[in-house]
């Protein structure tokens, strides 16, 4: 087992396609411990030169909503008044903390995603 870090494309390709051989090695085997090892690599490669960035609130929660099939008066119960979620939905106010809270309460929206600026 010969692991090092990942500093090229050209060594990302290495691992994954050493991952990709090694893939349903025994946990606690030399090469399990070696796929665990380079899953950790990747992943850090990943984040780094991968960045997946959160989505914006109001599309997280139209997402959310088509999910659970809400409807604007289901979004309208959990926040108040249905003019405001439809103000919300359009863009038009931004979110308040106690919207913040009962969003991520009721629909489970990380609130990371819902405190972003939008």
């Amino acid at each position: 087992m010969t692991i090092k870090p990942i500093k090229s494309a050209a060594d990302y390709q290495k691992a994954l396609d050493r991952m990709e051989r090694i893939f349903d090695a025994k946990k606690g085997s030399k090469e399990g411990d070696e796929l665990e090892i380079l899953g950790i690599l990747l992943d850090n490669y990943e984040k780094e030169h991968f960045p997946i960035n959160l989505p914006d609130p109001v599309e997280a929660i139209k997402f959310r909503m088509e999910q659970l099939n809400y409807s604007q008066t289901d979004l309208a119960k959990i926040i108040g008044v249905r003019s405001r979620a439809s103000e919300i939905l359009n863009k038009k106010r931004k979110l308040s903390l106690e919207m913040i809270r009962q969003l991520h309460s009721k629909l489970n929206i990380p609130t990371e995603v819902l405190i972003q600026a939008y």
